[in-house]
């Protein structure tokens, strides 16, 4: 399975509603299930330096199929994916990446937002996966 451009733009629609109520300004990023991006969008006056992490957290997010924070919490030092975020050409390893699923509870994509704090992000991306 994978997600259609008017399902992206539903998850993108969400993400900027969330935003708005958080009264911050995103870049948000969805991929589709082989890390393709589908849909961006970047809110007037959303940092132009959190344009790239946005679509690194979604592509971080549908490589390993978890949440970026989580993927975070495992690459400390010590942690069993110590040094990841230097691999496929650089992840981002700290929330607001999160997979997204069909209602089979298949991965079929992921959102990646950033421009605001890490806990504004990763509330901005869940409102955006829970959409479909």
């Amino acid at each position: 399975m994978n997600i259609t451009l008017e399902q992206a733009e539903k998850i993108i629609s969400a993400a900027k509603a969330k935003s708005i109520a958080l009264n911050t300004k995103m870049n948000i990023s969805v991929v589709d299930a082989g890390a393709n991006l589908v849909a961006f969008a970047r809110m007037d006056g959303a940092w132009l330096g959190s344009l790239d992490i946005s679509l690194k957290k979604a592509k971080t997010a549908r490589f390993f199929d978890m949440n970026t924070g989580t993927i975070g919490e495992l690459s400390q030092p010590g942690g069993s994916l110590y040094n990841i975020e230097h691999s496929n050409g650089g992840l981002i390893t700290f929330p607001g990446g999160v997979p997204i699923k069909n209602r089979n509870d298949e991965i079929i994509a992921a959102i990646g937002v950033s421009g605001s704090s890490v806990e504004n992000d990763h509330a901005v991306a869940e409102a955006g996966a829970n959409a479909l």
